[in-house]
């Protein structure tokens, strides 16, 4: 499988993704919309309309896998698109959050200085944190 460590970063498609699409159509996703390298070794989560299927893809180096989740029950909490937005990133914790249905929005860090995704190299245009 794969591991998410503190150097990977976790990107989400914002809005719905068409759940059809599978290694191509997620690739030209990530390229176009998320304006970012699919071949980075970062993780890649897409969302349906009804927020009940969660796709993602990854690049371990020498391929892609699409992984997927089916909720039986309940919902993912999944933002919105904005028109100045296509992407969010989160954090490895979030994403354990995230998967195990706990609603980000609604959760506060703790005050202290943590390093945010971007600081260093002054990230493209269209990423933002949730939380």
């Amino acid at each position: 499988m794969f591991g998410v460590g503190a150097a990977t970063r976790v990107y989400l498609a914002l809005g719905a993704t068409d759940m059809r699409k599978g290694f191509e159509g997620l690739h030209g996703l990530v390229r176009q919309r998320l304006e970012l390298d699919p071949l980075s070794g970062h993780l890649f989560l897409f969302c349906n309309r009804s927020r009940t299927r969660l796709k993602v893809l990854f690049w371990d180096g020498s391929g892609l896998w699409v992984c997927a989740k089916r909720l039986e029950k309940g919902r993912f909490h999944w933002p919105t698109a904005s028109e100045q937005h296509a992407r969010a990133a989160i954090n490895a914790e979030e994403l354990s959050l995230l998967l195990g249905g706990i609603d980000l929005s609604k959760t506060r860090r703790r005050v202290w200085w943590r390093k945010e995704l971007g600081e260093e190299e002054g990230e493209k245009g269209g990423g933002q944190a949730i939380g």
